[in-house]
């Protein structure tokens, strides 16, 4: 059983790596990731298109190495990491219990938490759209897994729902894997992603974009047959009556992410309306010595910003254990 650490950071991402790193150099020697994957980095680690690191590095750097630089300054700083390490509940006062695939079950007092749990996607149950459950429904970052990392195909003929970034970046990347990628259908009247994915993700490869449009039923019952997509008045209420198909196969969901903040709620960590962690001007919550950063605070669409909100929150997590 390792020492007793002075600070645990929940989650090995690019927030929570960049919080370690700063405690670190704040002076704080016993640190502790936990992550529940058995690799650090978080999502990086499947988003292998450019884009990160401009502010950070200077450079434009996929998702994989962007990670890998700060992987490699943690192991460099010895700092300690326990991955395939889920996190079972945080207490108000900073008990940390987890389950170790390497060391067991483990009861933890730290003098201080940093959570960076990331967020997660809406899922189809969250938006509720009429129909069957059948196989072909993914969220946009499940399918950016099956294909970046685990090598699977996630469709042939798909339709994507929201024109978020994921959801852009993977119409791109399905299209270069050889499927059909029929349309992107957006909710609102103009579109939730960066100007450049949209450009660089549908226009370049002719995939049309559906401003004011949503799915409003699946059909099929094995696997996706096909969706019903209508347009949507100025209340975004669906007009039926103008409804028609499109045969595809795969539904791709991008509606949306929320931060992964419910260990905390239940340990009395108030939120904000985006279910993100409330925090003060030293990114405190409301539990003191529990401080919170990146997208478990509130959902970012730069890496770079997650990181540095990291490096904020491992500072004041240090100077906290100082009593500073």
């Amino acid at each position: 059983m390792r020492t007793e650490p002075d600070l645990i950071v929940i989650g090995g991402g690019s927030a929570g790596m960049a919080a370690a790193l700063e405690a670190k150099k704040q002076g704080i020697e016993k640190i502790l990731i936990l992550e529940t994957d058995p690799y650090l980095g978080g999502v990086l680690r499947q988003c292998i298109h450019t884009g990160f690191g401009l502010h950070t590095f200077g450079e434009d750097l996929a998702g994989p190495e962007y990670a890998a630089r700060f992987i490699r300054q943690v192991e460099e700083a010895g700092i300690g990491v326990l991955l395939s390490t889920p996190v079972l509940e945080v207490t108000e006062d900073l008990t940390v219990r987890a389950m170790s695939r390497d060391e067991g079950y483990l009861e933890l007092h730290p003098k201080a938490i940093v959570a960076a749990t990331g967020c997660r996607e809406r899922s189809a149950g969250t938006i509720a759209i009429p129909g069957t459950r059948p196989a072909g429904v993914l969220t946009a970052g499940t399918a950016q897994r099956y294909l970046n990392i685990e090598g699977y195909h996630a469709g042939k003929r798909v339709v994507i729902l929201g024109s978020g970034d994921i959801g852009l970046i993977m119409a791109r990347r399905l299209t270069l894997e050889g499927a059909k990628v029929l349309l992107v259908a957006e909710l609102m009247p103009k579109s939730g992603g960066l100007k450049r994915n949209i450009v660089q993700c549908l226009e370049d490869f002719d995939i049309p974009l559906l401003l004011s449009t949503t799915v409003v039923e699946i059909h099929g019952r094995e696997r996706v047959e096909g969706v019903s997509l209508a347009p949507v008045d100025e209340n975004l209420t669906p007009i039926l009556e103008k409804k028609w198909r499109v045969d595809c196969d795969t539904l791709l969901l991008s509606v949306g992410l929320v931060p992964e903040t419910e260990l905390f709620q239940a340990a009395g960590a108030p939120v904000e309306k985006n279910n993100g962690l409330r925090v003060d001007e030293n990114l405190m919550t409301g539990i003191p010595g529990l401080f919170a950063c990146g997208n478990a605070v509130k959902v970012h669409d730069l890496v770079d910003n997650v990181t540095l909100q990291g490096v904020k929150a491992g500072g004041f997590a240090a100077a906290f254990i100082k009593g500073e």
